[in-house]
């Protein structure tokens, strides 16, 4: 009779949790999710919050926002520039978009870039005017700063991907990329290309890297920070704020 009492209990207790559960989904960059929000999965589920996301990086997850699809974006990058990610998607796919001017960022820390390079590579370090003479195709070769006789290959995230425009910002002053460079549809496809691609070179999220290297290293560059945050329309509300509050830095 005990048994049956707990057992009737315990499902008691997990269709409360359920009828109280608030889901919210979010779309964005992954670099913050993977740094910030997923490890804290469980403390959002124990808050009451279920979390569905959709990781399509800072400017389609910022379209999403705008467009009323998700209450919530995650984003690699200022306000300005995740919204400037946003049109880019936007012309992409053929449309206009039309940004509401009470947009609200909510910064949950920063991610540092690094500089990558394919294992084999000699290469251990490289200025500011070197990353951006390789980024805009003025230095070509490996040979030309200290490397191996390998043309190099610059691999980088599309326009709507908040990564490869905000080293094309700092590290580049805002120069165009090298024309015929690679460009990839998330953060953790540069460090694959790189990983398989002796003359590889790009720059990658520091918590990718630490999670799945493959064959690329990091050498050493200027220090490279960008912010992460969350976007909402308005001051976020509902599970939106709780997960705001959760994850704000103090």
């Amino acid at each position: 009779m005990k048994r049956t009492t707990l057992i009737a209990l315990a499902a008691l207790s997990a269709l409360s949790f359920s009828a109280q559960a608030e889901t919210l989904e979010i779309s964005g960059g992954t670099t913050p999710w993977a740094d910030k929000i997923e490890p804290k999965l469980a403390e959002f589920k124990a808050a009451g919050i279920e979390i569905k996301f959709n990781g399509v990086g800072t400017g389609r997850g910022t379209l999403a926002l705008i467009e009323g699809k998700v209450p919530m974006a995650t984003v690699g990058d200022t306000l300005e520039d995740s919204v400037g990610a946003a049109k880019k998607a936007a012309k992409q796919e053929g449309r206009e978009v039309t940004v509401p001017g009470n947009l609200v960022f909510t910064k949950i820390g920063t991610d540092e870039q690094v500089v990558i390079v394919h294992k084999s590579n000699t290469v251990t370090t490289l200025t500011k005017a070197q990353l951006k003479d390789i980024g805009t195709g003025k230095i070509t070769n490996w040979k030309d700063v200290g490397g191996p006789d390998l043309p190099i290959k610059v691999v980088v995230t599309e326009p709507s991907l908040a990564p490869g425009q905000f080293f094309k910002k700092t590290m580049m002053d805002g120069v165009d990329y090298v024309q015929g460079a690679t460009e990839v549809r998330s953060p953790k496809e540069v460090i694959t290309w790189v990983s398989r691609t002796p003359s590889g070179f790009g720059a990658a999220a520091d918590v990718h890297m630490k999670q799945n290297p493959g064959d690329a290293k990091v050498i050493k560059a200027p220090v490279i920070m960008r912010p992460m945050g969350l976007i909402t329309i308005g001051q976020p509300t509902g599970a939106a704020k709780k997960v705001a509050d959760m994850l704000v830095q103090k």
